[in-house]
């Protein structure tokens, strides 16, 4: 993930003013080491691997290309150090957690994909209103894939409350609807402001607006949109839109076929792992 775009990617770039989160220290990832800090070691430890890999798949590459790659017929052999490098990420990143009300899909599908966005991001929202409702239909309603969101803001307050704001809906069941509410078109600055927001909340269906506004503005929503925004910080995230897929990295508003290509060898990579005896998640 630590590879830069190019210009003609198709993401928005980190804001001049954003504060990203205090590098961890170098710690050996262990049971007992911090998430962040166990992220930023696995970074350390893996990043050239995946430097390599990135570019050989679709960091970098604009979201105008076909960004189409054949699954390689040795995707889980034991000793593919790149499988390795891929695997941890996924480890370290994926939650598959039963009940987050930001995922789509099955805790248990063979395939995660991990998503760091802001809501001020032109190209996320493209992605939210064109291609994911294609991998819902096709990949997570056959139970193929789990969509696991981020809060990445990165372009200041207004992207941050926004954030906050969505985890808030996710408290009383209404995450998507409030997500894709924000990103049915390019919102930004008073747009996002408080009183917007609650209206926004409204249509989505949030149905307890006052407890709502409490909840954006609590302390737990802080917290975790400031997780999120660490996360992608530890593993070089750059950009938004950004996606890890099963560990794979893929970034910009890339077409279908290029989500569709990496699916493709996640899921074969998976099932060489079950076949090699590994147990998959």
């Amino acid at each position: 993930m630590s590879a830069r775009p190019p210009k003609n990617t198709e993401t928005s770039k980190t804001a001049k003013n954003a504060k990203p989160a205090k590098p961890a220290k170098s710690n050996k990832p262990g049971k007992n080491t911090k998430p962040s800090r166990r992220i930023a070691a696995i970074g350390a430890i893996v990043a050239l691997v995946v430097a390599v890999a990135a570019a050989g798949i679709a960091i970098g590459k604009s979201a105008g290309g076909s960004g189409k790659r054949e699954p390689s017929a040795t995707a889980g052999a034991a000793d593919d150090p790149q499988q390795k490098a891929y695997d941890q990420y996924d480890k370290a990143t994926a939650r598959r957690q039963d009940g987050d009300p930001l995922a789509l899909g099955k805790a248990d599908a063979p395939v995660v994909l991990v998503e760091y966005a802001d809501y001020q991001c032109s190209f996320c929202g493209r992605f939210t209103r064109e291609t994911q409702p294609e991998l819902i239909k096709k990949y997570v309603d056959t139970g193929v894939l789990r969509i696991e969101f981020r809060n990445f803001p990165i372009f200041g307050d207004p992207s941050v409350r926004a954030a906050r704001a969505s985890w808030a809906a996710g408290q009383q069941g209404r995450f998507h609807a409030f997500h894709d509410e924000l990103f049915a078109k390019l919102r930004k600055g008073d747009a996002l402001a408080e009183d917007k927001l609650v209206d926004m909340a409204r249509t989505a269906g949030v149905t307890d607006l006052d407890r709502f506004r409490t909840d954006m503005n609590g302390s737990a929503a802080e917290a975790a949109v400031k997780k999120d925004q660490e996360q992608g910080y530890a593993i070089g995230v750059q950009s938004t839109p950004s996606f890890l897929v099963n560990g794979r990295p893929l970034a910009g508003a890339q077409p279908l076929s290029a989500f569709e290509d990496v699916i493709a060898q996640a899921k074969a990579a998976k099932e060489a792992q079950a076949g090699d005896g590994k147990p998959g998640k």
